[in-house]
C-alpha cells in the first residue's frame, strides 16, 4: 500500500474505519536493543546477555524490551501516513496495549493500522488508531492496541 497524504480534518475524515496500511519491515538488532536498554536504564538480561538467552529461555535468543516495540510506532507510522499541514502533532495515549508475542533479536517487525475514530475538538483531529506490530512470518503480533494522535491543523 502506498503512503497516503492527509493535510486536514476533512482529508483524514474520509479514512473512518478503515485501514491506513501498513509500513516496511525494520529489522530489531542487538546494536538497537542495547542502545535502548541504555536509554532506559533496562539491563535485564534477557535483552542483553544473548548467550544465557540461548541456554535459559523459551525465545532461543534476546529479545527487545516491549516498550522498544512501541518507541518505533511514530516512525513506522510516518512510512503510512504523511501528515501535512499541520502546526503539531501530539501523542496523546495508548489505550489496550497487548504484548502478544516476544521478538526476538533479527526478527522483522511491521505496523499495521486502522483509523477507528476521528474527533474535532474545538479544530484539534483526535484521531484513534487500531494498531497491530506484525512480526515477519509470525502468525501472532507483538502488540495490538489502541494509539490515539492530536493534529493541530493550520487553517
Amino acid at each position: 500500500m502506498s503512503l497516503q497524504q492527509i493535510n486536514s480534518f476533512a482529508e483524514f475524515q474520509q479514512f473512518e474505519g478503515a485501514e491506513l496500511g501498513v509500513s516496511e519491515y525494520h529489522t530489531i538488532t542487538q546494536e538497537q536493543i542495547n542502545k535502548f536498554a541504555d536509554a532506559t536504564l533496562d539491563h535485564q538480561w534477557i535483552h542483553l546477555d544473548q548467550e544465557r538467552a540461548k541456554a535459559e529461555t523459551p525465545f532461543g535468543n534476546t529479545i527487545a524490551h516491549g516498550y522498544l516495540t512501541v518507541s518505533l510506532l511514530p516512525y513506522l507510522w510516518g512510512q503510512i501516513v504523511a501528515i501535512g499541514n499541520l502546526k503539531m502533532q501530539v501523542n496523546y495515549g495508548i489505550e489496550e496495549l497487548r504484548f502478544n508475542q516476544a521478538v526476538t533479536v533479527n526478527s522483522q517487525v511491521r505496523l499495521r493500522a486502522k483509523l477507528i475514530s476521528l474527533k474535532n475538538l474545538r479544530g484539534i483531529a483526535k484521531a484513534q488508531l487500531e494498531v497491530n506490530m506484525e512480526i515477519k512470518d509470525q502468525p501472532k503480533p507483538a502488540f495490538t492496541g489502541i494509539i490515539t494522535f492530536l493534529y493541530h491543523f493550520n487553517s
